[in-house]
């Protein structure tokens, strides 16, 4: 059975942020440009924890940070909001995600592991899909020639 490591990060994460968007269990207030930053920041926190043992909200600023700007100076890497990451865990905690660990940070809990894997293997499912509708297609144009 393919996991979360089988499929591509894009892909997933797509498909992982349309699934908590249409479960409905995610509440955010204020929204950037993008109407469903949430969903996919919370995917991609999701598979970040998934992929490694366990998570603190210090990896995960560092993980979504970005180059600071300084003028004529050399960019340097800032770290993003704190607040943004400890509101998407503490949301993914509220569904069954996340869980606690002893040390302050996140693991991925059992149901949210299953979770994942179901919606990768659902991805790769439609990947293959994709891949057969493709080859009839290629088919056909050569029988057609």
């Amino acid at each position: 059975m393919p996991g979360v490591r089988d499929v591509s990060a894009d892909a997933f994460i797509a498909a992982y942020s349309s699934h908590l968007k249409r479960s409905g269990k995610l509440q955010w207030e204020l929204a950037p440009y993008d109407p469903d930053w949430y969903y996919v920041r919370a995917a991609a926190v999701a598979r970040h924890i998934y992929l490694r043992k366990d998570v603190g909200i210090g990896a995960l600023t560092k993980l979504h940070g970005g180059r600071n700007r300084r003028g004529n100076r050399p960019s340097h890497h800032a770290d993003s909001s704190a607040a943004v990451q400890r509101k998407i865990c503490q949301s993914l905690e509220k569904i069954g995600v996340l869980e606690q660990t002893d040390n302050g940070g996140r693991r991925i809990s059992q149901d949210g592991q299953r979770d994942l894997d179901r919606i990768a293997t659902a991805v790769v499912e439609a990947a293959k899909g994709d891949d057969e509708e493709d080859e009839e297609e290629e088919e056909e144009e050569e029988e057609e020639e």
